[in-house]
Order: C-alpha cells, then structure tokens, then sequence
C-alpha cells in the first residue's frame, strides 16, 4: 500500500472522528487506531466576588441515607424498555436483590439490582444517562 493512501485514510479518520479503521481488500490489509490522552478533568469556579462570605465558610450538607452505586461504566436505563414503565420510583418500597435499573455496557445489559431492601429516597441519575463506576446511582431514605 502506498503512502499516499495511508496519509488519505488517515485523513478520513480525523474528518470523522473516527477511533479505528480496517480496510482490507484481495492483498493488502491496514489497521489505523486513534489514541487519545484523556482531557484532565476542569472544574469551573465562581469568581470570588460573587462568593458570599457567610456562603464560602459553611460546608455542603452530605444528604442522608444510603446508596447503589454503579458497579460498571455503562449507559443507564430506568425500564426494560422505552414503552415500559420504569422498574423503580421515588417512594417504592424496595427488597434486597430487586431489579433498580440497567446498566448496557459493550451492548450487555446488566442489571442494577438493590444490595439492601429499603425505599427509594432519589434516582440520582437520568435514563439513558452515561454512569460511571461507582457512581451513586439511586438513594435510600434513612
């Protein structure tokens, strides 16, 4: 393969973002992949003059209860299905080993089920909503 079809792929792959390609034919065969640093994390502060004295000492009130938290990196779903109602809501009555929601990471649906039986106090996360691990994803009243 010649150099100007790699620089022409190559191209291709930055014009659409693309992470990997593979392109084969009868006796040539390319694999091109795409490494990315992960942008650190950024954190935006309020300009300190619109910060209230009183405000800047007091200290955020952690919310009580406790908490499921996501044990994989995936997408959340609340229901089994679009057209289906969610498998939990706020003020449920909920028993340990219950089903909370799905976790669809590498096109696997995992379920999300409680480690201890309680009522639901917050769903903490949006449907369809990327989580991480260990990400609180659901609150238990105290």
């Amino acid at each position: 393969m010649d150099i100007e079809k790699i620089r022409t792929l190559i191209a291709l792959m930055e014009e659409n973002e693309l992470v990997n390609l593979e392109v084969s034919s009868d006796d040539e065969h390319i694999s091109l992949t795409r490494h990315y640093d992960a942008p650190a994390p950024t954190m935006m502060a309020a300009p300190a003059a619109s910060v209230a004295p009183a405000a800047a000492s007091e200290k955020p009130v952690a919310k009580a209860g406790s908490v499921e938290t996501s044990p994989m990196v995936g997408v959340f779903y609340a229901a089994p299905s679009p057209n289906d109602p969610p498998f939990v809501k706020v003020g449920q009555q909920v028993q340990a080993g219950d089903t909370l929601g799905i976790i669809e990471a590498m096109k696997i649906m995992n379920p999300l089920e409680a480690t201890q039986s309680g009522v639901i106090a917050e769903i903490l996360v949006d449907n369809s909503e990327v989580v991480q691990f260990g990400q609180p994803v659901i609150r238990y009243k105290a």
